[in-house]
């Protein structure tokens, strides 16, 4: 079998192992086109920052355990000064970390139950029913740890944004794994499930309802944090400014004249028109984005910048005193300043690099610069 054909938009070498782990992928049964993007870095069975096309097999491990991650933002309609002074940061860090949970929300504060979609759409087993309306319930609107955030910003016209990024929490790991333990194994040690199976079309089903409890809980954190700017600082959110993409997923597409399983693992649809959000790293610029509709790139663009080093490379290199000077002029929460050195910008690619490589994928429609990050650690 003919290895699939790679095409890569790059911002810097590639290492050895994300080279060996592309190479493997490209071996696999029914892996007909890869897609590599500039924030591409390794993980575990799957690059992050890779897209895949694939004619009848479904791989969640080119999906990834955090089924529908993605960014929401929305815009104020104010000036960003009006969180310039130490004693505005303060009082959102003490609020966000009440309306917005790291793990869950407490029994006073928890949703008596889900948004009725999610609630009424039924998961393919009993297992995942009884984590939907225990779990799922309790994380609904909860930010999760690692990478996830949630992003005050400045526009270059200094107009205030907000910007979520988090996943489908406890629930979307679970159905990862529930349906991983049923898939076969490819010819590179890869799991699949074939789509049109009894199996391929309950994941399909189950990943559908991550989709929407991820993005309907993103939604769910820019209301709390909405209505607290709307208390506290007597501001307004303009609705109509909301946009929202996510990056792990799989849906049916058509390229090259042929029908196809696109996987996008760390990468986000950028079909022609269609609008995007890619930050940077807690310190450096994020965008806006419309694609460009590049069919090479399976109409697709990086998620982010890409991690440079590993959590573990981070916390051995970055010092606290290195986190403090590369987040100067940024609020963030200095009791967390020394797990955040996992999360410092010097641990991910440079943005700038990122998106001069990706310009024929998409075009700058806003550049945000950060203003206070909020992280659960």
């Amino acid at each position: 079998m003919k290895p699939a054909s790679i095409k890569k938009w790059l911002a810097e070498p590639l290492t050895p192992a994300v080279s060996s782990a592309l190479e493997r992928l490209a071996k696999t049964d029914d892996v007909s086109h890869i897609a590599v993007m500039p924030d591409v870095h390794l993980a575990q069975a799957v690059c992050i920052g890779t897209v895949i096309a694939t004619q009848s097999r479904l791989y969640p491990e080119a999906v990834g355990n955090d089924i529908g991650c993605g960014m929401t933002a929305i815009g104020f309609e104010c000036e960003a000064d009006i969180l310039k002074t130490e004693q505005a940061a303060a009082r959102l860090f003490k609020g966000l970390g009440q309306l917005v949970p790291t793990n869950r929300h407490s029994a006073l504060t928890q949703f008596d139950s889900l948004p009725e979609t999610l609630q009424q759409t039924p998961l393919s087993i009993a297992k995942l029913e009884k984590l939907k309306q225990r779990d799922a319930r309790v994380q609904f609107g909860t930010l999760g740890r690692g990478n996830h955030f949630l992003e005050f910003q400045a526009s270059e016209e200094n107009a205030l944004w907000l910007m979520v990024h988090t996943g489908s929490r406890g629930i979307g790991q679970a159905i990862a794994t529930l349906h991983l333990q049923k898939a076969a194994t490819a010819n590179t040690g890869l799991k699949y499930i074939e789509a049109e199976s009894e199996a391929g079309q309950a994941y399909l089903q189950d990943i559908a309802w991550a989709y929407r409890y991820a993005d309907l809980s993103r939604q769910a954190i820019i209301e709390a944090v909405r209505e607290m700017m709307a208390e506290w600082f007597n501001v307004s959110a303009d609705a109509s400014s909301m946009i929202g993409c996510h990056h792990n997923h799989v849906q049916r597409e058509p390229h090259f004249g042929t029908d196809y399983w696109v996987h996008r693992k760390g990468a986000i649809s950028a079909t022609e028109g269609e609008i995007g959000i890619i930050p940077g790293s807690m310190g450096s610029a994020s965008y806006h984005v419309e694609g460009r509709g590049c069919e090479q790139a399976l109409r697709s663009s990086s998620h982010g910048a890409g991690r440079s080093l590993s959590r573990y490379e981070a916390r051995k290199t970055i010092t606290i005193k290195d986190l403090h000077k590369q987040m100067r002029g940024i609020w963030f929460e200095e009791r967390l300043e020394k797990p955040l050195r996992e999360e410092s910008p010097s641990a991910y690619k440079d943005i700038l690099k990122v998106m001069r490589a990706q310009r024929d994928l998409v075009r700058i429609v806003r550049k945000l610069r950060p203003i206070l990050s909020f992280k659960g650690i």
